[in-house]
């Protein structure tokens, strides 16, 4: 989500810190994480510092439904990453690697291509004094990431393009050996068909941004 104006920013930690407040997740009082009290004026507020419009909204400023059913999936079964390698792909605000780094995880590398989420992973990782590795390249088209054992994915599938190239990233990791976790609210390109479900969550989220106030989420894995 980046763009030839990212040049232009400054400094996205302080911008974040300026911007949010630290709270507790709603469904992981366990992480804090430091999130918007509006969508609309952040979203303003970040074209303005990058001075681009029409960018997609600041998804590192909230704790969205998939990613809340991910984390509290990870911390309640932390077998599924304690002592291994993951991969947290399209991390956004790190909340699923802060978790998967709680669970015991050996080690988490969290993958966005949004340069305020890198900044958002770092603060808030810091915040709930755990180590994540962060990294800018988009593993979808190839970029390097590290070899991993298992790979966390919360609310990928809400636009066709990258719902398709999510699925055939992890359907190649799987075919390695990797275990993928997905997260996902029912978003429109979900292959639902291709995946079985794990466990069921309703999750509190905010109204500017969904369009109920607790949403039916589920985990699950490649069938």
């Amino acid at each position: 989500m980046t763009g030839p104006s990212a040049q232009r920013i400054t400094d996205p930690a302080a911008f974040i810190r300026a911007n949010t407040r630290l709270h507790a997740v709603p469904l992981v009082p366990e992480i804090v994480l430091h999130v918007a009290d509006e969508a609309v004026p952040l979203w303003t507020k970040t074209e303005d510092e990058l001075g681009e419009a029409g960018l997609p909204p600041p998804f590192w400023a909230f704790a969205w439904a998939g990613g809340q059913a991910l984390a509290r999936y990870v911390l309640d079964h932390p077998a599924e990453v304690a002592g291994r390698a993951v991969l947290d792909l399209a991390s956004g605000s790190g909340l699923v690697a802060i978790a998967a780094m709680k669970a015991g995880a050996q080690s988490v590398h969290a993958a966005d291509i949004d340069t305020f989420a890198l900044a958002a992973i770092r603060l808030n990782a810091d915040a709930n004094a755990v180590t994540v590795a962060v990294g800018d390249g988009d593993v979808l088209a190839g970029a390097t990431c590290p070899t991993v054992q298992t790979i966390l994915a919360g609310d990928i599938f809400y636009e066709r393009d990258t719902a398709e190239r999510a699925y055939a990233f992890l359907s190649a990791q799987a075919a390695r050996g990797a275990a993928v976790l997905i997260g996902d609210p029912g978003r429109s390109y979900l292959p639902r068909d291709r995946l079985r479900r794990l466990a069921d969550y309703h999750v509190p989220v905010t109204r500017e941004l969904e369009d109920t106030e607790i949403k039916h989420t589920a985990v699950w894995t490649l069938a």
